[in-house]
């Protein structure tokens, strides 16, 4: 019984060997498709996970452990409002607490910016105290806030206190200025002129935070152009929690002590703006559905062409006295054979096609890594490729046997 089904083995492999070295162009072309179905399923469910995880990075970039706002906050909005009054205030009563070690106010507002008083583009703005280390600036520096400008207890200023300003590079690059070059910066057409601002730097920091190419100002200067000094109103604030207190705990506390706002943690964010965002979660997931589904479909539509364009061949065998499941094993063992040489081949090429569409991604939205490739979706591509492939080329080998006739080998 061992020996027969050895020699079955033996019969079947050496079948469709033949087979494949029989029509070669057919076979290199068997194998890129797969490769392309690979690619379909890595690239394509990447794309629905970095949609997903973009926001969710956002947040753990920025580093803060607790976030405060008057109402739910969509980054996309580009903060045209900004519903928390007397932030810096409250963030000086936050920091005063034994469980938080800094807190601080972030708005965001639109503004208009440009080189000429009569040529300004509008673009997303966020104001924050000052930059760091982590804008990982192409040029130039940062701009730190005196501190005197964050007294609580002193009047608003009506002015800015820096006139300095940070670009996205495209956003210099659009401008046509670099560091050192003087903008006119307002929140609308008729204030811009009356602001001038130094172009101290330029990084995408806050670009991949909220998709759009983004600049970024102090706080109080932001407010001043916008006219909310005396309100001083921001987005949010954040806060750092002491190494020895429990995030939870402290955000629970601040609920209970700020019932006019809402206290989440950074996980708590997190899913905040995915559920207010039902359609980017639901982008995602179909992403990565389709990228299943096409992979399978291209898969089994791949391994039935193959069956079918060797009706003689296999017309032949059944002539001779080949059984169907025999005839079957022989285009499910090509199956096997070119699921693997694809699959091998479209995870090879994952990793390079990804990150030329990251680099694509970076200039046209302003998100890096976009196409996200864990571990998962190269074993659910080469799963489509090896297994659903040899699998599918068995039954289309044994629907090929079961039509094979002499008929076939007529005319």
């Amino acid at each position: 019984m061992i020996a027969t089904s050895l020699v079955r083995a033996r019969a079947i492999v050496g079948i469709a060997a033949a087979q494949l070295r029989r029509s070669p162009g057919r076979t290199a072309l068997a194998v890129f498709a797969v490769a392309l179905a690979v690619l379909s399923v890595t690239l394509l469910a990447g794309l629905g996970i970095g949609v997903v995880e973009t926001g969710e990075d956002g947040l753990e970039n920025a580093d803060q452990d607790i976030w405060i706002s008057s109402e739910p906050v969509d980054p996309a909005a580009s903060g045209t409002e900004n519903p928390i009054v007397g932030a810096h205030g409250t963030a000086a009563e936050l920091t005063d607490r034994d469980d938080v070690t800094f807190a601080t106010p972030i708005a965001l507002q639109d503004v208009y910016v440009g080189t000429e008083p009569d040529e300004l583009e509008r673009r997303p703005a966020v104001g924050v105290q000052e930059t760091h280390e982590g804008f990982d600036f192409q040029d130039g520096e940062g701009f730190e806030t005196p501190d005197d400008a964050y007294e609580s207890d002193e009047p608003r200023r009506d002015e800015p206190a820096t006139d300095e300003i940070v670009l996205d590079p495209r956003v210099a690059e659009s401008l046509d200025v670099s560091v050192g070059d003087t903008l006119y910066v307002g929140t609308s057409r008729e204030t811009a002129p009356e602001y001038e601002f130094t172009v101290v730097g330029t990084s995408d920091y806050y670009s991949q935070y909220l998709g759009s190419e983004t600049v970024t100002m102090p706080l109080v200067d932001l407010q001043a152009v916008a006219g909310t000094s005396g309100t001083d109103r921001a987005t949010f604030l954040t806060a750092d929690v002491a190494d020895d207190a429990d995030r939870e705990e402290v955000a629970a506390d601040l609920d209970e002590s700020y019932p006019e706002y809402d206290v989440r943690t950074s996980d708590e964010q997190v899913e905040a703006m995915i559920g207010e965002q039902p359609l980017v979660v639901a982008s995602g997931a179909t992403l990565v559905g389709l990228a299943i589904v096409g992979g399978v479909v291209l898969t089994v539509n791949l391994f039935a062409l193959v069956a079918a364009q060797q009706r003689e061949q296999l017309a032949a065998l059944r002539a001779i006295g080949l059984s169907r499941w025999l005839l079957a094993g022989t285009i499910g063992a090509q199956g096997l054979v070119i699921g693997l040489l694809g699959g091998l081949a479209g995870l090879a090429a994952t990793p390079l096609l990804a990150n030329g569409l990251n680099r694509i991604g970076a200039e046209v939205v302003s998100f890096d890594d976009l196409v996200r490739t864990p571990p998962d979706v190269y074993l659910i591509g080469f799963a489509i490729a090896f297994v659903v492939g040899t699998l599918v080329a068995l039954v289309a080998g044994w629907r090929a046997g079961r039509y094979a006739r002499i008929s076939h080998l007529e005319g």
